[in-house]
């Protein structure tokens, strides 16, 4: 199911100013009544570059026994980013904000796993035909919300639009690369590596504690690399910097089309099914998502997991810190691939 993101959507979320320009009196806006396919063809004609869409579900997380409210991200995030300002560095006009993905009929909070991990195999569907339309229309997606489930139906969409198998990035504590045992959060890469869609897998911030033995000898085999947490954040053995070269060296070397993907639960203290307090720093996700969207082929970024309700101060104080953080992320991208196109 497609949620329009209209004119009257954004004004009721708009705080205009005189004598200011704000991000959404720039930004398109999806019609009402038009499919999303129709809003894609429709915004990439009118010059847009860019395409904002969320997945509102948390029955991945659920799944994968993990806590709701990654459902909740999008607007958390739309009231702060249409409220920045137009100006020389960003005018609004380069992205088009589409709405919400979802299922027709989520799973209710009583319903089991195995109920859930079907679920999440019918949301598999739905995420990789409309990830397909808006690559058809030559636009990039920048993909907010929903579980890291979401990341198989993202890079099979974009092995579809491509005909090529993809060389992913994460930026996550977590591989998400578990056994295959029924869909969830935690392993959309090791079915998409299973599906043929992944060929080429690299782990930022990859956190040695938080992955279990299996999981690394499934990584290891599948020929998977990582540079953790504790290596560049806590040893200090290798800066950011030089991973983050290392990196788009060998994204770049498989010449394949590049997913960028980003669990938010990396970040320290960001509202998320799986919040940590020992994490990256915002800026250096920011730095991340710069970086690779600046120097490889990227057709698209992912910002998984940000749950506003699971904020330790309440939903109030997580919709700030959500919607502040992604909204960073999102310029963060942008300019990195401006940079690049131009």
């Amino acid at each position: 199911m497609f949620t329009a993101f209209t004119q009257q959507d954004c004004n009721e979320l708009l705080h205009t100013r005189t004598n200011e320009t704000k991000l959404g009196q720039r930004v398109l806006l999806a019609k009402q009544g038009l499919s999303l396919q129709q809003n894609a063809q429709d915004a990439a004609a009118r010059g847009a570059r860019f395409a904002i869409i969320a997945i509102a579900e948390d029955i991945g997380p659920r799944a994968n026994f993990g806590r709701a409210g990654a459902n909740q991200a999008f607007l958390a995030c739309m009231k702060q980013f249409i409220n920045l300002q137009s100006n020389r560095f960003l005018d609004g006009n380069e992205c088009v904000i589409l709405g919400q993905i979802s299922l027709t009929s989520a799973p209710q909070s009583t319903a089991s796993i195995d109920e859930l991990r079907q679920a999440t195999a019918e949301l598999d569907t739905i995420v990789i035909e409309a990830t397909t339309q808006l690559l058809q229309a030559g636009l990039e997606p920048i993909v907010i919300g929903g579980g890291h489930n979401n990341a198989y139906g993202l890079l099979m969409a974009t092995k579809v639009y491509n005909g090529l198998p993809v060389a992913a990035v994460n930026l996550d504590p977590h591989s998400d690369f578990r056994p295959r045992e029924g869909r969830h959060s935690g392993n959309g890469f090791s079915y998409a590596a299973a599906s043929g869609a992944l060929d080429h897998y690299h782990i930022l911030g990859l956190h040695e504690l938080k992955n279990t033995e299996t999981t690394l000898e499934q990584l290891s085999l599948f020929g998977a690399t990582w540079h953790s947490f504790q290596q560049i954040w806590v040893r200090r053995e290798l800066s950011l910097d030089a991973a983050l070269k290392h990196i788009a060296t060998g994204l770049n070397q498989t010449q394949l089309p590049v997913a960028l993907e980003l669990d938010v639960d990396a970040i320290a203290n960001m509202p998320s099914s799986a919040s940590t307090f020992a994490g990256i720093p915002l800026l250096d996700a920011c730095y991340y998502v710069h970086y690779i969207a600046k120097h490889c082929p990227c057709n698209y970024v992912h910002f998984a997991e940000a749950a506003p309700a699971c904020h330790h101060a309440g939903e109030m104080a997580g919709s700030r810190d959500v919607g502040q953080g992604l909204s960073e992320l999102i310029y963060a991208y942008i300019q990195g691939r401006l940079a690049r196109l131009n």
